[in-house]
């Protein structure tokens, strides 16, 4: 009975979590495939907690079924770091992003449209202990959802956002001056506000070149990139777009713009050549440089280009599939190298039926890094990362190499709280309990031999419907301000954090980058 019980456990897992079933393509055999396991499987050193915190009792990053079941996991679990207040109002949508003392909470379709704030609000952080709603943004690509895209360019004072209400939105576009940010004024009346005057673009995530003249909008079914020109905000038009893969994702751009780093969702790395774009030549042409794909990890999300004493490299996420924070040398851009993995011990292969047993039940995101900063685009000391349901991560990054992690905050789990959070991805796919998107990483490990069956059992077993939400799904990247980190997080909303000082001494030259 034990070995045939097994054996229905590894069928039913290989049936239910096979990439095939989630419509996930193999790797492109014409692509360059990069295995490490060396990298891929070693988990980054673990923080030392103060006394005064509270501390994940197993694995690094886990939110094991005891805690999940006894109601543990609605006290969190904090590592050198408290939380200074916040504001959750009906949750934070899937990214929000910040400028000055505000930070915009993106808005999630169809929810935001109970209010009631509906659209994107907008929080005055002036007191980072008393958080204020100033304003909400009702425009039609702020009602729809912004999904991935909300974000700012701060020397422009430019905030732009599309409307994506299920996965790939298009046509809609709001660009907004934010010189005065507690009260955002829409520039762009016309194109791609008035829902008579689209313009033609798929939208799922966006991002700034590091002029402010071009948004980058990308779309995921399908891969559709487009430049829209913001040269006169108030006019948004389209000066390129193409297709470089099925599904793209997020992005980031050299310092000059004339290269755009572009996840692709099957897992990997696109770099394009922008420069005619860049240079508005007449009839731009992006020819693609480099590819990069891996299968350890996939729905690679973004992507942080920095530098360490003149060498270029990416900070690079994966949504899904366990396949954390990549660096990637980028020092010759036709061939990308990762040269080390960030990854926290309920990545990796040999615990993927332990996070299977905590995961169940939680719904289909489980411990994948998603938006990560680092505390300066030159030589970073830090880097902060919304990691889903393992929370906010904080690690030393000096030497990128050597990574280790510092700190890190899991909100309280708001189990249970499902119909008061209507702006909360995390309450509406909670209506499937099972952790899809860990899918190719438990085949892997089940492929590998690493996979135990009992060890993926627990009390949560069978849980594939109707999730308890008991983590939150922490999707933004937190933002530095000193010794601060302002987050959003999907239904706790915004937390502003301290960093302890004995662990994170902020550059003076610290500036928050997400790469685009």
């Amino acid at each position: 009975m034990r070995t045939r019980y097994r054996r229905l456990i590894v069928a039913a897992a290989a049936v239910l979590l096979a990439p095939s079933a989630l419509g996930i393509a193999e790797p492109d055999p014409a692509g360059t495939v990069l295995e490490h396991r060396d990298i891929a499987d070693t988990a980054v050193a673990r923080a030392t907690c103060a006394d005064d915190s509270l501390p994940e009792p197993g694995l690094q990053g886990d939110v094991p079924a005891a805690d999940r079941e006894s109601g543990r996991s609605t006290q969190g679990y904090r590592c050198n770091i408290s939380r200074i207040g916040g504001y959750a109002g009906r949750g934070a949508g899937i990214t929000s992003t910040q400028f000055e003392h505000c930070v915009y909470l993106g808005s999630f379709f169809p929810g935001n449209l109970l209010g009631p704030a509906q659209g994107v609000q907008v929080i005055d952080v002036a007191d980072p202990a008393n958080p204020i709603r100033t304003a909400t943004l009702t425009e039609p690509a702020m009602l729809a959802g912004t999904w991935e895209s909300l974000k700012v360019h701060a020397a422009r004072k430019l905030l732009v956002g599309t409307g994506v209400p299920a996965m790939t939105g298009a046509g809609l576009i709001s660009v907004y001056d934010i010189s005065d940010c507690a009260h955002p004024r829409l520039l762009n009346p016309g194109p791609g506000t008035d829902v008579s005057l689209p313009i033609q673009i798929t939208a799922h995530e966006g991002g700034f070149s590091p002029d402010g003249r071009t948004y980058w909008a990308s779309g995921v079914i399908p891969g559709i990139v487009s430049a829209v020109d913001l040269t006169d905000p108030a006019v948004p038009r389209v000066i390129w777009q193409g297709m470089p893969g099925q599904s793209m994702h997020g992005m980031g751009l050299r310092a000059d713009g004339n290269r755009l780093y572009l996840a692709n969702n099957m897992g990997g790395l696109t770099i394009l050549d922008t420069s005619a774009v860049q240079r508005r030549d007449p009839d731009p042409q992006v020819p693609i440089i480099a590819q990069l794909t891996w299968t350890d990890g996939w729905a690679t999300q973004q992507n942080v280009p920095v530098t360490y004493h003149g060498v270029p490299y990416l900070f690079s996420t994966d949504e899904a599939g366990s396949g954390g924070v990549k660096l990637i040398d980028i020092s010759d851009d036709t061939r990308p190298r990762v040269v080390n993995t960030i990854k926290l011990e309920i990545n990796l292969q040999r615990h993927r039926d332990s996070a299977l047993a905590s995961g169940m039940g939680g719904s289909i995101f489980a411990y994948d890094a998603h938006y990560c900063s680092a505390d300066r685009p030159v030589n970073p000391t830090a880097l902060a990362c919304g990691w889903i349901s393992s929370g906010i991560r904080v690690f030393d990054v000096r030497d990128p190499l050597q990574v280790r992690e510092i700190a890190y905050y899991n909100p309280p789990a708001r189990t249970g709280q499902n119909a008061e959070l209507w702006n909360s991805p995390h309450a509406l796919a909670s209506i499937i309990g099972l952790p899809l998107l860990s899918a190719p990483s438990v085949l892997q490990a089940i492929e590998a031999g690493a996979f135990d069956p009992e060890q993926a059992q627990s009390s949560r077993t069978g849980d594939v419907a109707f999730g308890d939400m008991s983590t939150d799904w922490c999707f933004s990247a937190p933002e530095w301000r000193g010794n601060q980190l302002w987050a959003a997080c999907a239904d706790n909303g915004l937390l502003t954090l301290q960093l302890s000082p004995e662990v994170y001494t902020p550059p003076v030259d610290q500036h928050s980058t997400v790469g685009s």
